[in-house]
């Protein structure tokens, strides 16, 4: 039994995880057990048969995407109480192992699959690396700017992304230490893509 509150994400970096998750029925399942419940809660809830819930619910149980919270007893039997281990789940490129975007591979750095196959690789690390932080007990520190720039003019676009690449060369010279023994190497991304303003049509 666990007390402990759901985590904020779920790195889900395996094909077997992947596949048990992306199951249209699982699916709503872990959007059901946000909240815990029980599988005969969830049979009445979603109107279908306990035992293919339970079938669903021991296959997710089994890749850690839920966790059993509490034990109920209801007159001679125990009922199980569970929920989803996270409140969201992302499937880390990793999943695809040799199939995923590689950066390294990808000649033009210009491009949106060179961004594509960079944020990929953010995601698969980050996974890793909040992994071993919650091992570990410590907090991953990160940092984070998201900001919209509208400009007039394809010229402008081409002088901001100048000025920022020279401003981020300067600060990189000023701060870069390769010879520091006890200093530790981040990796900092600046991209750049049309915002969208229009929703797609939801298809029937």
């Amino acid at each position: 039994m666990t007390t402990s509150s759901p985590t904020a994400f779920n790195f889900v970096g395996n094909t077997a995880d992947a596949a048990a998750l992306l199951n249209p029925l699982r699916l709503q399942i872990l959007e059901r057990l946000r909240e815990p419940d029980s599988a005969s809660g969830l049979s009445r809830l979603m109107k279908l048969p306990r035992q293919k819930l339970n079938y669903h619910l021991r296959e997710l149980e089994k890749h850690g995407l839920i966790e059993q919270v509490e034990e109920r007893k209801r007159g001679n039997c125990v009922e199980r109480i569970v929920r989803a281990t996270a409140r969201h789940y992302l499937i880390s490129p990793e999943a695809l192992g040799n199939l995923a975007t590689d950066p390294e591979q990808i000649q033009d750095r210009f491009s949106s699959t060179y961004l594509v196959a960079v944020a990929a690789r953010a995601i698969r690390d980050l996974a890793v690396l909040r992994s071993r932080a919650e091992k570990a007990g410590k907090k991953l520190p990160t940092f984070t700017l998201e900001t919209d720039v509208k400009f007039a003019t394809a010229v402008e676009l081409n002088a901001f992304s100048e000025e920022l690449a020279n401003a981020v060369a300067k600060l990189v010279t000023k701060y870069h230490d390769e010879k520091s023994p006890g200093g530790r190497r981040y990796k900092f991304i600046i991209g750049s893509y049309p915002a969208i303003t229009k929703k797609e049509k939801e298809k029937k």
